[in-house]
């Protein structure tokens, strides 16, 4: 699973808050230093060459009490969907409180024509039905009754699947919570509800830069080799 992805113009990568200050000083190296902005909501880093990298805060007026601030342990509702299989958690400062996992059989798609075909799409789309209606289920047992006392709701796994658990009427305040990312996740499980957690402390910085550091620098990017 990557902790990299492709944005408009850019690329977005995933940062532990407390190695925040120490990707903001490899960032300047690399661009031959920076200026640091702080907003409402928002913190800007520009380089002399151009590059930009920008990231969402939880309140703060200078660099230093952002990070504070963003270190500080949160609740976080996690759900990682993908077709025939699902993992529904509440985390809290990367630790899962409770959780449960499921897998129901989706058959995959097959070649063949004619009523043969068509039949087979049928079931597929019913046992599809099936599956994501235990995910929807879950999500209502575990994170429903829990949802005032989060931070925030992380997503993670399939957009499609997770597009019809958002078109239930029950989850409608869950993704009212939910964060704008989605985790791209494998097939979920409980180890993967487990990273997840620790990727939901993250921080996702978009860097918008001249081309000229390319995937290598993905890798200093999210602290690696650090």
């Amino acid at each position: 699973m990557s902790r990299v992805r492709p944005v408009p113009g850019g690329r977005a990568v995933e940062v532990e808050p407390e190695r925040i200050a120490g990707w903001i000083g490899r960032f300047a190296d690399r661009h031959g230093g920076v200026g640091t902005r702080v907003e409402p909501g928002v913190v800007t880093i520009t380089a002399a060459d151009g590059a930009t990298a920008s990231f969402a805060t939880r309140g703060g007026t200078s660099v230093e009490e952002v990070i504070e601030r963003l270190t500080t342990p949160r609740r976080i509702g996690l759900i990682l969907v993908r077709l025939g299989g699902h993992s529904v958690g509440v985390a809290f400062g990367g630790k899962i409180e409770v959780s449960t996992t499921d897998r129901k059989q989706v058959h995959g798609r097959i070649r063949a024509g004619g009523w043969s075909q068509q039949r087979f799409a049928r079931r597929r789309e019913g046992q599809a039905r099936v599956a994501l209606q235990a995910a929807a289920d879950d999500v209502v047992r575990v994170i429903v009754p829990r949802l005032a006392q989060l931070d925030g709701v992380v997503l993670g796994g399939d957009w499609q699947a997770l597009d019809v658990l958002r078109n239930d009427r029950r989850l409608t305040d869950v993704f009212g919570k939910a964060e704008d990312r989605v985790l791209d996740v494998p097939e979920p499980r409980r180890a993967v509800l487990d990273e997840a957690a620790q990727r939901a402390r993250c921080v996702e910085i978009v860097i918008q830069d001249t081309g000229a550091t390319g995937l290598e620098a993905d890798r200093m990017d999210t602290g690696e080799g650090a």
